[in-house]
């Protein structure tokens, strides 16, 4: 991300690393298209590179309390999920963007059931996301509350090793994760010369770097059952000065020895 090599240079630099799929950003969708281009021909090119298009990021706040706010945050999804779809992505993450104070957990869980619904109209599933440092929604405690809430057969939850470690979360938990939860895992690490609340985006390392139990993570997704997808996810600076092919490279090297491990 860092390096900005655009989206072209994204899915060259995915295809040649040796990954199978991409988690891309909606910004770089839309600018992409913005400058002229089709969303059949990026669905080609993503194609083309023999790549599978997972998930997306985007930032709509969809969950604020604010009506006429809110209002508008599903209709950006709505928007977004439709061009999506065109490009064959059956994902799209759905985080607390937006959201300012506290949150009532039964109205966040009423919300995401409604965006579920969304995601059926459109053939977008939003993977319901949490941030560590985010004051409001920041807990696997919260978002398995608002998953239960929603009562929902399709509710999904999008974890990260970062994020899980930063909310104070950890990762017992997930021994208590069964079946198709989670389809789609961010995989980092987190170093251990930091304290926790003062940890941020940017000190995330390459997975098995840090002091994160990998193997247990891993082994606690595989019992789950379902297919995962393990979707590597690093802010961090240092990185962004080396050879973008080669932290690609590097990241998935990583991933794969760690599962093989296990």
């Amino acid at each position: 991300m860092g390096q900005k090599p655009g989206l072209k240079g994204y899915l060259d630099i995915a295809a040649r690393a040796g990954y199978d799929g991409v988690e891309l950003w909606i910004r770089d969708l839309e600018e992409f298209i913005s400058q002229g281009n089709t969303a059949a021909s990026l669905k080609k090119l993503i194609s083309d590179a023999g790549l599978t298009f997972e998930n997306a990021i985007g930032f709509a706040p969809w969950m604020v309390d604010d009506d006429a706010k809110r209002k508008v945050g599903m209709e950006q999804m709505e928007k977004e999920m439709n061009l999506l779809a065109s490009l064959g992505c059956t994902r799209v993450a759905a985080p607390a963007a937006g959201v300012t104070a506290p949150l009532d957990l039964f109205k966040a869980g009423e919300r995401y059931k409604a965006l579920l619904d969304l995601g059926r109209k459109t053939g977008v599933m939003p993977q319901l996301e949490f941030w560590g440092a985010f004051p409001y929604f920041h807990h696997l405690g919260q978002v398995l509350m608002v998953a239960a809430v929603a009562n929902d057969k399709d509710a999904r939850i999008l974890p990260d090793v970062y994020h899980l470690f930063r909310g104070g979360s950890g990762y017992e938990g997930l021994k208590m994760l069964n079946g198709n939860l989670v389809e789609i895992f961010h995989m980092n690490d987190f170093v251990s010369s930091i304290p926790r609340e003062k940890q941020e985006d940017k000190d995330r390392v390459y997975p098995g770097d840090g002091a994160a139990p990998m193997k247990q993570i891993l082994t606690d997704l595989k019992n789950m059952g379902g297919p995962k997808v393990l979707s590597l996810e690093l802010f961090n600076q240092t990185y962004w000065k080396e050879d973008a092919f080669q932290v690609a490279k590097t990241g998935l090297d990583k991933m794969k020895a760690l599962v093989k491990s296990i």
